[in-house]
């Protein structure tokens, strides 16, 4: 008995050094990727500003009304300057403080979005390639209707729906204002996001589940819920941390149309509402669209390097 303990702890802790190890070389291989490197240093220069943004922001967030201070002070529609370093819009809103103070809510639409795009993605794809049979027809015939549907168009159509029938634009939680309305257009954009992705993490589960261990741990009495948890997921999991990187992307850049296109929340400032307010006077005031837009394009492009870089350092198939 005493030497069977033995070799059970040190089969763990063989599998933990292996795993160790994986990570390790995913690391070094990632600190190669130069690309990748800038994705995630822009990432998480976009995480900090999203922390301090009160404090890098010169004027406070709206509905503070010395967020118009530049209009009291007849700085209404000004082109960048020192004192303004993306100008002002025409209502008298520093356009850099507008930038700064819409980060917390890209990274709000980002990592929610994500979330639950990953949980139905991976519960979908995990019990449609394991499971097969009956259960595999029905999730992909789910799946094939929300990839046919007109995705954008429902977004936009729920979310007005959900405006309309929901005045309330805050949520008090432990002390934390949660926005409902964007609450919910990040609900209902990961709800149309995970069908593509299901269906790659199924094509991986089916490769995988005919591996000879995952058979010997069948013939050992393992039952399927343990199988899954224990050895599909941990082996699929770099393939959901770069289907992650790239789903966030794809959310923030979604959102930024959905806000431009009228539909967003009115009681956030995001970069797509930014726009959307401001682009009837962009033959005057261009740098108030100019600017929310390059916002958007360097943080997709930013989760676009990083995903790049970690698929990179992820990938089984690439030696050292």
């Amino acid at each position: 008995m005493v030497s069977l303990a033995l070799r059970k702890r040190g089969s763990r802790k063989g599998q933990e050094r292996r795993s160790a190890s994986q990570w390790a070389v995913a690391w070094r291989r990632f600190k190669k990727h130069k690309s990748g490197l800038l994705g995630l240093g822009m990432v998480v220069a976009l995480i900090l500003v999203a922390i301090f943004h009160s404090f890098i922001a010169p004027y406070p967030a709206r509905p503070d009304p010395n967020a118009f201070l530049p209009l009291y002070e007849g700085e209404a529609g000004q082109p960048p300057s020192w004192k303004h370093p993306f100008g002002t819009t025409i209502i008298g809103n520093d356009v850099f403080s507008e930038v700064v103070h819409g980060t917390v809510y890209t990274l709000y639409v980002a990592i929610g979005t994500t979330l639950i795009a990953m949980l139905i993605t991976v519960v979908v794809g995990i019990s449609s390639g394991y499971l097969g049979g009956k259960i595999d027809d029905l999730l992909m015939r789910i799946t094939e209707v929300f990839l046919v549907f007109p995705s954008l168009l429902l977004i936009l159509v729920f979310a007005r729906i959900y405006q309309l029938i929901n005045p309330e634009p805050f949520w008090n939680v432990l002390g934390i204002s949660i926005p409902v309305n964007l609450t919910m257009i990040v609900v209902i954009v990961a709800v149309f996001a995970w069908a593509g992705n299901a269906r790659v993490i199924r094509g991986e589960v089916l490769a995988l589940k005919e591996k000879e261990f995952i058979q010997a741990a069948k013939s050992l009495g393992a039952n399927s819920r343990w199988i899954m948890l224990r050895h599909i997921f941990p082996n699929i999991l770099p393939q959901v941390i770069v289907i992650a990187t790239l789903t966030m992307a794809s959310a923030v850049l979604v959102e930024a149309v959905v806000s431009f296109l009228g539909f967003g929340d009115p009681s956030t400032i995001t970069w797509g509402r930014m726009m959307e307010e401001s682009f009837q006077n962009m033959s005057t005031t261009w740098w108030a669209e100019v600017f929310p837009g390059l916002a958007v394009f360097f943080t997709v492009l930013a989760f676009n390097l990083m995903g790049d870089g970690i698929s990179d350092a992820l990938n089984p198939r690439l030696r050292e």
